[in-house]
């Protein structure tokens, strides 16, 4: 059973899941003060496309809408979020990979830099079942607003999966992983079958002088 990879943002949808939250959020009364809230993520994901962002920092100010909200109430919505946000923009190219290689018999696995709460039924959506994202922790049914464990992000995408993979590396050999971000070099890096879509400047140059894939999703 080959390894299957896949990023989440702006790699099977167009966009990014935690800013179209971010939005959604706002649209639904959810935020406080919704101009600032937004400016901030604007200015957060500008830091993250230069490999700038603080994803702890981020990550506590996305999930402060959050706090205090039991776990049911913010379910439902992110349900919501997934059929009237998400559904429209996943790439057709990313549903013709994934049953791909699901007939294939490859174990696939969605692992993003975005929090569980949205990965997790996005992957469901897509027809992916194991997941790996940044943890949002939880406290008598209800969010804290805050995170938990190491943050799928960077190098701790890499940490995450060898914890899962039972720090069998040897899996990785074979393994394929699909992402657009320079932020998960550390990752394609380990892998033996790295393999880019609608990649960023960084990440294109890097794939073209390394002779990986590149592939064009729409």
């Amino acid at each position: 059973m080959k390894l299957t990879l896949f990023d989440l943002d702006e790699t099977l949808i167009r966009g990014d899941c935690s800013s179209l939250w971010s939005a959604f959020m706002v649209k639904e009364g959810w935020v406080a003060e919704p101009d600032l809230f937004l400016r901030q993520d604007t200015e957060m994901m500008r830091l993250y496309a230069i490999g700038q962002m603080d994803m702890t920092e981020y990550m506590n100010w996305t999930l402060s809408p959050l706090k205090g909200r039991s776990e049911h109430e913010v379910s439902a919505m992110v349900t919501r979020f997934v059929h009237e946000v998400i559904a429209d923009r996943v790439y057709a190219d990313a549903r013709q990979c994934i049953a791909s290689h699901r007939a294939n018999g490859d174990r696939t696995i969605v692992i993003s830099a975005s929090g569980e709460h949205l990965v997790a039924p996005i992957a469901t959506y897509l027809g992916i079942d194991e997941t790996l994202a940044i943890g949002v922790e939880t406290a008598n049914g209800r969010f804290t607003g805050f995170t938990q464990g190491v943050l799928t992000f960077r190098e701790g995408k890499v940490a995450r999966l060898m914890d899962l993979l039972n720090q069998d590396a040897s899996l990785l050999a074979h393994a394929i992983f699909y992402s657009d971000s320079h932020n998960d070099l550390p990752l394609l890096t380990r892998v033996g079958r790295p393999s880019v879509v609608n990649p960023d400047a960084i990440l294109l140059q890097h794939a073209r002088q390394a002779g990986w894939p590149i592939h064009a999703w729409r």
